[in-house]
């Protein structure tokens, strides 16, 4: 089942399902918003698939994706991980940080009462704070007991997302070495306008992963091909890490960080900051700047047929205004 939310002048938007090919659209009848749909996901669900079947056997609407906003446009907790070893082994030694003498997930949590739309300008208040995309891929899920072990944990991924996390590169080692983690550096993240069931993704869904290359495009060029399979730990262990001590409500959003792969120098990077790690490595220092007002990133996920999984992420940086 494939999912969208499209603007109606309300916070969180009107709840609809999306054709297989993304080409059709109808509101849904079983739940307005999408939230509502995750806190009554068991309910409702025959009734959400009978009206995806009806919609691909050719009814429905054109589905404008100019008028789609997030998914899920803010959600109760917003937790990202850092589940490719080969980012964090490269961030690592290109900087010359220690490595990190611990076994449990990385996680952070970050913003969630707004996700960007998927199309439109971006905010930030200066090119100075070092302006980076990151394409990931998360997960949204239904409410998760605490303790939830890891095989229960699979059974609460509910719909999968493909995110770009916005980051400020020259505040984040200032705040990391608060010890206290990110306020401005991570401003808020943006979401592709499909949401879809894991069975949708059919053998590109593994081991709770995601086995599609990230497709980021900057300025029109092609900049990463990573593959999201590679992850340290599957979207089960990081849910079942972040329910450890804490109920997880429905509609809580898990991240896998940013996609990267061992061969980078080949598919190259879904982060500007791994780029110039890279550039680190090889030529002494880094060479690629950081993003300036006007640039724009593509972020988009293709499925073995050529059809966009998630629909297209497709924005610009712009100044906040004064």
């Amino acid at each position: 089942m494939k999912l969208a939310t499209l603007d109606d002048q309300t916070r969180d938007g009107r709840l609809h399902v999306v054709s297989r090919d993304l080409l059709r659209c109808a509101p849904a009848i079983a739940a307005r918003t999408l939230q509502e749909a995750l806190e009554r996901w068991d309910e409702i669900l025959g009734a959400l698939v009978e009206e995806y079947e009806e919609l691909n056997r050719g009814e429905g609407m054109p589905l404008d994706h100019g008028t789609a906003i997030a998914p899920l446009p803010r959600a109760w907790q917003w937790l990202d991980g850092s589940a490719y070893d080969s980012h964090g082994r490269l961030m690592r030694k290109a900087f010359g940080l220690p490595p990190v003498e611990n076994e449990r997930p990385l996680m952070y949590q970050g913003v969630s009462d707004h996700f960007f739309p998927p199309r439109g300008d971006v905010p930030f208040p200066s090119e100075d704070d070092g302006i980076d995309f990151e394409g990931e891929f998360g997960v949204l899920t239904d409410a998760v007991p605490m303790g939830c072990t890891v095989a229960d944990a699979r059974k609460h991924l509910r719909l999968v997302v493909l995110i770009n996390d916005w980051s400020l590169r020259r505040i984040a080692p200032i705040e990391m070495k608060t010890g206290f983690g990110w306020i401005q550096a991570k401003p808020k993240s943006s979401m592709a306008p499909i949401a879809v069931t894991p069975d949708e993704l059919g053998g590109c869904w593994r081991d709770a992963r995601v086995a599609l290359d990230i497709r980021v495009d900057w300025n029109a060029l092609p900049f990463g091909r990573a593959n999201g399979y590679p992850m340290s730990v599957g979207f089960d262990e990081l849910v079942a890490h972040a329910a450890y001590s804490r109920d997880l409500v429905a509609g809580t959003v898990v991240g896998s960080g940013t996609v990267s792969n061992d061969n980078f120098r080949e598919v190259g990077s879904s982060c500007i900051a791994e780029r110039r790690a890279i550039e680190i490595l090889d030529q002494g220092e880094p060479l690629t700047e950081f993003m300036k007002f006007g640039d724009r990133v593509r972020i988009e996920a293709l499925l073995p047929n050529g059809i966009s999984a998630f629909g297209a992420i497709d924005q610009a940086v712009a100044r906040h205004p004064d």
